[in-house]
């Protein structure tokens, strides 16, 4: 991981980040790992769109039949393509599946979103606690009513409101001055009128 052409890019490297939707927010997350461990690039957040982060679906919803979107045998299949010979094995590195990491301290404020049927859910929600707890800023929204995938049905008023969240928090990131560090905290209660 290299950035050593950010002059030629106009890049400004004090305002990298990284963002990813279900694996890619895993492949996000795991590269977020990566940067802190290497100490390369510093990243400025993390946007973690329904993540795919946990190959051990342990938890109840990553076990649930009933889901129209990905349910636990797309996930199942999802994680034997992406991991090979690795899944179900304690061999799967962290930056793979980064649930499995055990230190999440010095990485980069993050912004986690997820619907409340999707079955990623208790995965995002336990990363976020972990993050908060290793001491890293860790915004989360957990949307009522919201599948995997919900940001293709545009014209369904809590992908409207997940769309929106999502623009705001990384607008907020990137206009921030350059090195500021995200004061954001994970936010715990409903504010009126939405359901996140």
């Amino acid at each position: 991981m290299g950035w050593e052409h950010h002059d030629e890019l106009g890049a400004d490297p004090d305002r990298i980040g990284v963002s990813g939707t279900s694996a890619g927010a895993g492949l996000a997350a795991g590269l977020a790992l990566l940067a802190r461990d290497r100490g390369e690039v510093p990243l400025r957040f993390q946007l973690l769109d329904a993540p795919m982060i946990d190959d051990r679906q342990l938890t109840p919803s990553s076990q649930r039949d009933d889901l129209v979107i990905f349910d636990r045998h797309s996930n199942e299949f999802g994680w034997r393509s992406y991991l090979g010979a690795l899944y179900g094995t304690p061999k799967v590195p962290a930056y793979a599946a980064p649930a499995r990491a055990s230190d999440l301290a010095g990485l980069p404020p993050a912004y986690i979103c997820v619907g409340n049927v999707d079955g990623f859910r208790d995965d995002a929600i336990e990363y976020a606690t972990r993050l908060n707890q290793a001491g890293v800023p860790a915004e989360l929204h957990v949307y009522a009513g919201a599948p995997h995938g919900v940001k293709r049905f545009t014209d369904v008023p809590v992908a409207r409101r997940y769309i929106a969240g999502i623009n705001e928090w990384i607008g907020g990131q990137l206009q921030a001055s350059s090195g500021q560090a995200s004061s954001r905290k994970w936010q715990t209660t409903k504010p009126a009128g939405r359901d996140h």
